[in-house]
């Protein structure tokens, strides 16, 4: 178990759009220690509504004896700015108002958060990053960084994500702040406002990160029912499930921020800016995934140098990134080992040259 500790940046932030946001913090942890060489950290992104606890969320890829493994690695994860788990969001004190900010928080973009992780990463001292890993959002996130800090990071592992979000998901996202709308609570200045929204749009998310297999395999009804169908009180406990752990405006901001998602926004388009990263890249894709389609992830191996591609088999779409646990495990831990022997391959032969 590693401690939540919170970067604080006191100076106006400035956002993509123009807006400031008057300073932040991020909450982040830790697990393992930095070695003496400094060439052990991984620092992992984390998805919509996870955490900064990477062993409580991927318990089978980041703990002793996994892919991951703080035994060998100096691991990071700071929770994304705008989240509900410690970071700054519109649950905040505005500090110009003295009331939290609501629906004034300041509209972020994916790049805003990058710009927060570095910040993070100047105050930790790092000056190089093993690997860089994240998913869906974060792996958003992670190729804007990539981009961002090309020379930063030896290696990447890139999972159910894409380069530009797509307007199939982008309607999926604005369902869902719809749903959020129509709950008559949320335009309340209240923590709790949109909780009844949030419980429909939890619901019309899942249905995009799941798929009719997955749905028709783990929710049938056995008997002859005329109601209270396994599926239906499945959407209801899920919607629930999340309300007591996040709230409706953290939720809509990060929503829009991954809708803002576009690594080629002024940089020439996708091409041009996929074709900015340094790092060696591992990109893997759910086969059944219908919100991030493996074309999207066959997009970003074919325009990065050195790169590979893979794919894994699940019932449950998007969701295969957290669930097909075994199957990301052994492609990170390969991954993770082919970059291992290159360095220490690259290392020798600088040896062998000084002779």
């Amino acid at each position: 178990m590693s401690d939540i500790k919170y970067f604080k940046f006191g100076d106006n932030y400035q956002l993509e759009s123009g807006n400031i946001l008057p300073g932040f913090r991020l909450a982040y942890q830790t697990f393992g220690e930095l070695n003496e060489s400094k060439d052990n950290a991984i620092w992992i992104v984390h998805a919509l509504t996870a955490n900064s606890d990477p062993t409580d969320w991927w318990k089978e890829v980041v703990g002793i004896g996994c892919a991951i493994d703080p035994n060998k690695h100096f691991i990071i994860c700071a929770n994304t700015l705008g989240s509900h788990y410690g970071s700054s969001n519109p649950l905040d004190e505005d500090k110009r108002t003295g009331e939290a900010y609501y629906h004034d928080f300041p509209q972020f973009t994916n790049r805003d958060v990058v710009n927060a992780f570095i910040l993070l990463k100047d105050y930790l001292g790092l000056t190089r990053i093993k690997t860089l890993v994240g998913a869906s959002l974060g792996g958003q996130q992670a190729l804007e960084w990539l981009i961002k800090e090309p020379y930063l990071f030896d290696q990447s592992i890139l999972i159910a994500t894409n380069a530009k979000h797509s307007p199939w998901a982008i309607a999926f996202n604005e369902s869902q702040r719809m749903a959020i709308e129509a709950d008559q609570t949320w335009w309340r200045r209240k923590d709790d406002a949109g909780i009844e929204g949030l419980k429909v749009a939890r619901a019309i998310a899942l249905l995009s990160y799941r798929t009719s297999i997955g749905y028709n395999t783990t929710q049938s009804d056995n008997s002859q029912k005329i109601d209270d169908f396994n599926a239906a009180s499945y959407q209801r406990y899920q919607g629930k499930k999340l309300t007591e752990r996040f709230n409706a405006f953290s939720y809509w901001y990060l929503s829009k921020a991954m809708d803002s998602h576009d690594v080629g926004r002024s940089r020439g388009g996708v091409e041009a800016a996929l074709s900015r990263v340094k790092a060696s890249t591992t990109v893997i894709g759910v086969r059944s995934d219908i919100l991030f389609p493996t074309s999207e992830q066959k997009v970003i191996a074919d325009n990065i140098l050195d790169s590979s591609y893979h794919e894994i088999e699940s019932n449950l779409g998007h969701d295969g990134f957290l669930t097909e646990a075994k199957q990301i495990g052994s492609i990170i831990s390969e991954s993770l080992k082919l970059k291992s022997e290159s360095v220490l391959k690259s290392n020798y032969h600088q040896t062998q040259s000084v002779f």
